[in-house]
């Protein structure tokens, strides 16, 4: 697993000496986007995010004799005034999904409507977003009704999942000597994680439950403690239910479960296993239970829903690789089966023959290959979009997708420096482009030193990673759907930034003499 993590790593840095992977929705519309890289500019960049990386890791070196009680709250407080910031500076208003959810939340809290879930409605094909919808109502029924209150609980949540970065860290390099607090601090000014805060969707609260149920395996895995697992078993369950993705760490954690079968003893593996396998759907069935004995609808809310097969159906797709195709697979749903789930899935899967019989070989790898290389070397999680926003008072082929625009509730100093094509903006795509290439260099240092020194400790990491790249290989693409992959990657990272420093001390100044 370790080579094979490995052999993808090498194949994305490879590649982004020559292919730049984009998303700019100002400047090409909702639609990835594969230059030819410019070799000198990105040694550049990556030479200054190199250098800096350095000077603050020797400078949270300095922060070492202090007791976490009073580093950890310290950053976690910057970090929550550099995301305050943003939301104020970057004011960007809900557009597509994100209205939609927000709006339905709205309607069932104020007009008590669920009309949604009949046939042809939001809920009634995408019902996996009732859980954000309902997360939603939930928050405007508790706090004044304003963007202000979600945005503020999104912070919160990404301060959860910066403290389980270091959380989880520490676990897994427990041999440490010092407190590590550099790994900290680069999740806490990651600035993909502090724009995303400005997002109002499902991606932020489920990367804070996913990486904590990971979090709490890992300890359960080290500690043997059967309450670990339970918080684990329940987090896992509530991040599915935000997004499904958590399948990919239940398989993670079950495959990890097996394979400290040894160190854990085979009852206390079965039992972590049975309560995991057990919680795992309680959302789900919870939901289903509570919908139908409110007679908002009449049978399980994925009966009739769209099925897998039409994003499976997506992500074939020659001209934009897998991304968004223009509605053409909504059309087969909604138009030709007529929200027939049964009906859809025949015509999804002639559709997917179709497509794979008259695509020959070499067009296929080529599609993959591109598929594989935006999602991962893009970098900055569209955060151009979802996080910073674009007024649509600037124009530019992006300002309108589906009817909706992009907007701010109001314009100041920063949405102009940033706005449309400007120097700002795309200086700090570059710079995330670079460092996204610059963490994958790190995590190949951490996994070619656990290859040599026989090391498994990161094994959940790997699984989950390598879980995420082959599922995506198939699935619809966005470079925002590997969010949740993020914490893990600056965990890694850290850990072969880390090793890549040790062996430069230890050449420099001799065996045991490098700062740890």
């Amino acid at each position: 697993m370790y080579f094979i993590l490995a052999s993808f790593l090498g194949l994305f840095i490879a590649s982004s000496f020559f292919i730049r992977a984009k998303y700019n929705y100002y400047v090409y519309g909702d639609t990835p986007v594969l230059e030819q890289q410019q070799p000198v500019f990105f040694l550049i960049i990556i030479a200054l995010v190199l250098s800096f990386s350095f000077i603050l890791y020797r400078l949270c070196l300095k922060l070492n004799p202090y007791s976490r009680k009073i580093v950890i709250p310290v950053v976690l407080l910057l970090s929550f005034g550099m995301q305050i910031a943003i939301i104020f500076l970057f004011p960007r208003l809900p557009t597509d999904d994100s209205q939609t959810v927000l709006s339905l939340a709205l309607d069932m809290l104020y007009e008590q409507d669920y009309s949604s879930f009949d046939t042809g409605g939001y809920l009634h094909m995408f019902p996996f977003n009732f859980s954000v919808v309902l997360y939603l109502k939930t928050l405007l029924m508790i706090f004044p009704d304003n963007y202000l209150v979600i945005k503020l609980f999104n912070i919160l949540f990404t301060l959860v999942t910066t403290l389980m970065i270091y959380l989880l860290y520490k676990e897994l390099d427990d041999k440490s000597q010092v407190n590590d607090y550099g790994v900290l601090v680069f999740a806490a000014t990651y600035v993909p994680s502090l724009f995303m805060s400005n997002f109002i969707y499902n991606d932020v609260i489920a990367t804070s439950l996913l990486t904590s149920a990971l979090y709490f395996a890992v300890r359960f895995m080290k500690r043997k403690s059967i309450k670990d697992i339970v918080i684990a078993a329940v987090l896992l369950a509530l991040g599915n239910y935000f997004r499904s993705i958590g399948v990919i760490v239940l398989i993670a954690v079950v495959l990890s479960l097996l394979f400290s079968l040894r160190n854990l003893g085979i009852r206390k593996a079965l039992i972590a296993l049975g309560i995991t396998a057990v919680l795992f759907n309680v959302p789900g069935w919870t939901q289903n239970a509570v919908l139908q004995a409110k007679q908002i609808v009449d049978e399980p809310v994925n009966v009739s829903s769209a099925p897998v097969y039409m994003w499976l159906n997506m992500g074939i797709n020659l001209e934009t690789f897998g991304f968004w195709d223009n509605r053409e697979s909504y059309s087969i749903y909604q138009n030709e089966a007529g929200y027939n789930k049964a009906g859809s899935t025949v015509l999804f899967k002639e559709e997917i023959s179709r497509k794979l019989s008259e695509a020959d070989a070499g067009e296929l790898v080529s599609m993959y290959y591109k598929k594989l290389i935006w999602t991962w070397t893009e970098g900055t999680y569209q955060v151009e979009r979802y996080g910073i926003g674009n007024d649509s008072s600037s124009g530019g082929r992006g300002r309108m997708i589906g009817g909706v625009m992009d907007r701010y509730s109001y314009t100041n100093a920063a949405t102009d420096l940033f706005q449309g094509e400007s120097t700002f903006r795309s200086g700090l795509l570059s710079m995330l482009h670079g460092l996204n290439i610059l963490m994958y260099g790190c995590i190949l240092i951490r996994l070619i030193s656990g290859i040599r020194g026989r090391r498994v400790e990161e094994t959940p990491l790997i699984l989950i990673i390598l879980g995420f790249i082959g599922f995506y290989l198939l699935w619809e693409i966005k470079a925002r759907y590997i969010y949740p992959v993020y914490p893990l990657l600056i965990v890694l990272a850290y850990m072969g930034f880390k090793d890549a420093v040790d062996i430069v001390f230890k050449k420099r100044r001799g065996p045991g003499n490098a700062d740890r």
